[in-house]
């Protein structure tokens, strides 16, 4: 073995963490972009202490359950604590993180070397979504919906009719 090589078994499975509040087609983008490289793909669902949620934990893997409907080889969870944990305790060996810009990089790497030192045997990997998901945000999605502008395209449908239902304001679409 090389130095600096860690033995390990191949990676299958990843996790694909966030809180998706709410899902949107970037996330979607992604894990189609991770089901190309892992056999298995689990979509992770934090609370989100930090932020806060427009939607429960419930609500998220509702709505993220009935998106990702008909995805082979995708499993929808939600974990609590340090995602390595939640990692180990899924079987997984990969943790997939997206990048949009190069703003998202300083954060998602220190992250990652977080991750990296916890548990060495995690990989992390970036992938980046499609050109058109680029400035997406759940953030952005939730303020567009709050005052009334059009989200369709940026959502699965689900999701956009939820963001109905919550703000009222919301518009239909031209």
């Amino acid at each position: 073995m090389k130095t600096g090589m860690v033995n390990r078994k191949k990676v299958n499975r990843a996790v694909l963490p966030g809180t998706y509040d709410p899902l949107t087609n970037g996330h979607l983008d992604l894990l189609l972009r991770g089901l190309g490289i892992f056999d298995e793909v689990i979509i992770a669902v934090a609370p989100s202490h930090k932020k806060k949620p427009v939607f429960t934990i419930v609500e998220r893997l509702e709505l993220i359950k009935e998106a990702v409907k008909g995805i082979k080889r995708t499993r929808v969870e939600s974990f609590e604590g340090l995602l390595v944990d939640y990692v180990h305790k899924a079987e997984a060996g990969a943790i997939i993180r997206g990048l949009r810009a190069v703003s998202d990089f300083e954060y998602e790497f220190q992250m990652a070397l977080m991750n990296r030192s916890l548990d060495s045997h995690v990989e992390t990997v970036f992938l980046m979504p499609s050109a058109e998901y680029t400035f997406l945000t759940s953030s952005v999605i939730k303020e567009v919906a709050l005052f009334g502008g059009c989200v369709k395209g940026l959502v699965p449908a689900n999701v956009e009719a939820a963001l109905k239902r919550k703000f009222k304001t919301f518009k239909n679409c031209k």
